[in-house]
């Protein structure tokens, strides 16, 4: 067997990779620091289009080497692209660990059969969470509830103040320090 990397992934900076980073450990797999990728991105970006990932992928894995990751959802939440991640791994001969799945190696027919059932709850879970929100959105317009953006009254009352002057709205940002965007956005609003 090869090296060993672990990919750790979390969605906001907010939140760290230190507990995956413990648990791969923890699971009995002592990795060097420099072979531990961590990120900070949407599990809804594909894999391939992250920059750490696709990194490691282009650079630094070899075939026999392994790469472990906490739980399938790190690679992905997109179904498709989990099963391609995976797909084109094993084509460049390296092992795929997930500590989430009973089958350690997804290469046998049970670890196939697992990757599709678990991949498939974390895309159904994505899923679910969009609809949640949707749900929401519409719940809180019924209530008569203001969504989006809030107006920057002291910036549109600067904005309608250059308009009666006459300004251009380039002239006006350029004024008011605002890029043409803000000033364009506040130009024929009413408050």
């Amino acid at each position: 067997m090869g090296r060993t990397f672990a990919y750790c992934r979390v969605s906001t900076n907010e939140q760290t990779c230190e507990n995956q980073i413990f648990a791969i450990r923890q699971a009995g797999y002592d990795i060097a620091e420099h072979r531990i990728i961590s990120e900070v991105v949407s599990g809804g970006v594909l894999a391939m289009k992250r920059r750490m990932f696709a990194d490691m992928i282009n650079h630094k894995l070899e075939a026999g080497d392994r790469l472990v990751v906490l739980k399938l959802d790190r690679l992905g939440r997109d179904n498709i692209d989990v099963q391609q991640t995976i797909a084109m791994l094993v084509e460049h001969q390296i092992d795929v660990v997930s500590l989430d799945l009973p089958a350690s190696n997804l290469n046998s027919a049970e670890g196939k059969l697992m990757l599709q059932m678990f991949s498939a709850f974390a895309e159904f879970e994505k899923s679910r969470i969009t609809e949640r929100t949707k749900e929401g959105l519409e719940r809180a317009k019924s209530e008569g509830k203001k969504l989006g953006r809030p107006i920057a009254i002291k910036t549109f009352k600067q904005v309608q103040e250059a308009k009666e002057k006459g300004l251009s709205q380039s002239k006006t940002a350029k004024l008011l320090g605002l890029g043409i965007a803000t000033v364009k956005r506040h130009w024929n609003t009413k408050v």
